[in-house]
């Protein structure tokens, strides 16, 4: 039998996904699931996307232009001007989704054994891409005590190598939840100009900031236009995960024409999708107010709910749809699989994603889960029910992982 390659055998599996097993055997047995492990939101997706697709009027399904339709470019240049930032059709790429364009960020910018730096827990599938891309991560370690905070300019400045080409992180934060502020941003610019790397910005949840707070993007950084690259999608902010429609977005426009260069190796971004997505970004301001609302509710519930629970450490979280936290256990992804098995609470179960998959550091994350509150808020308060009760019954929930977690 031929061998698989060592490229494929280094691909991590996703912490997000690698549990589902076990939650389609407690399906099957009759348990309902609440699924809190992935950000799969419960939220309507905008009418007109639906409504766009149901009234097409073609008899051929032809390839879009390998850049994106242009008239789909153009309606996200408006939304970008919504958002005071200012485009050319010349500094955006439409792709499959954020994925893609994380992917060919990383393949237009950086070489085999390069080194990008990566504030962890980080979305699991970044590591992914750069084993894909023969990209070397190099994680920075957040702590759930600082509310994941960015690391001191001096840390970042401490793992700098002759290698090191970029900086990537995500804000909002998936997994954290963690709002990065303009200036915490104004101070990692610092750093990317004067070793002149590349800042990769993951600003998919850019919609979801709460308690008062505002966000900043990162195309607004002064003196590092050239170095900053976005990476976008329609999924979270339109509820809309299944189209996969993405952007790449860049003031450097060699940045973008060598991408579209990958872009056309793949031919073009799916064009059905993108015809829905084209009505659906003339989404009204009031759509994203009430969304907004609604997560703010439900953060609020999550959050009341695990601090209720003894032992249960909960970070502030101020974006995006997800939260960290660590559990009084004594390994979180036993503890997620033995709910999913051999836990239920009035027929019932809770699925999360064990945190260690989101850390790129050996050993880390091993007591804490990612929740995301996708959830309408009836169902998350059963569901943190459920996970209360499901910690009082655990074999590993002890005097001792409890007293641990309280004196951290």
């Amino acid at each position: 039998m031929p061998r698989i390659s060592d490229r494929g055998n280094s691909m991590p599996q996703s912490p997000i996904r690698k549990l589902a097993p076990y939650a389609e055997a407690a399906k099957a047995r009759g348990t309902h699931v609440y699924h809190l492990n992935i950000g799969q939101p419960d939220i309507e997706t905008p009418p007109a996307f639906f409504e766009a697709i149901r009234n097409m009027d073609m008899k051929v399904l032809e390839y879009s232009p390998s850049a994106g339709i242009e008239s789909v470019r153009k309606k996200f240049i408006q939304y970008y001007a919504s958002h005071n930032i200012d485009l050319n059709l010349d500094q955006i790429l439409v792709t499959t989704g954020g994925s893609e364009a994380l992917a060919f960020a990383f393949m237009s910018c950086l070489d085999t054994g390069d080194e990008v730096i990566v504030p962890e827990p980080f979305y699991a599938n970044y590591n992914g891409f750069s084993v894909a891309s023969g990209v070397t991560i190099v994680p920075l370690t957040t702590r759930l005590e600082d509310d994941f905070d960015l690391p001191e300019i001096s840390e970042f400045e401490a793992v700098i190598t002759d290698r090191t080409r970029a900086i990537l992180i995500c804000n909002p934060s998936n997994p954290t939840g963690k709002l990065y502020s303009k200036e915490a941003l104004e101070k990692l610019s610092e750093v990317v100009k004067k070793y002149n790397l590349y800042l990769f910005v993951d600003e998919v949840y850019r919609e979801f900031v709460y308690d008062g707070k505002k966000h900043f993007s990162a195309l607004k950084l002064k003196g590092i236009e050239q170095n900053v690259v976005v990476i976008d999608s329609v999924s979270k902010r339109y509820s809309a995960c299944g189209a996969r429609i993405g952007t790449i977005v860049s003031y450097n426009t060699e940045v973008i024409s060598t991408a579209l260069k990958f872009a056309q190796a793949r031919l073009s971004p799916p064009s059905v999708e993108q015809i829905g997505v084209e009505a659906m970004i003339d989404t009204p301001a009031s759509y994203f107010e009430k969304v907004n609302a609604e997560y703010t509710s439900r953060r609020d519930t999550l959050d009341a709910s695990l601090r209720a629970m003894p032992g249960v450490v909960v970070p502030e979280a101020s974006g995006a749809f997800y939260m960290t936290v660590r559990l009084p256990v004594d390994n979180a992804e036993d503890f997620c699989r033995w709910i999913l098995e051999n836990f239920e609470y009035n027929g019932s179960t809770v699925m999360m994603a064990p945190a260690a998959g989101f850390y790129s550091t050996p050993g880390l994350g091993l007591d804490e889960v990612r929740i995301a509150y996708v959830l309408n808020e009836e169902a998350l308060g059963m569901a943190m029910t459920c996970l209360a009760e499901a910690l009082k019954a655990y074999p590993g929930y002890t005097l001792h992982t409890l007293k641990a977690s309280q004196n951290r």
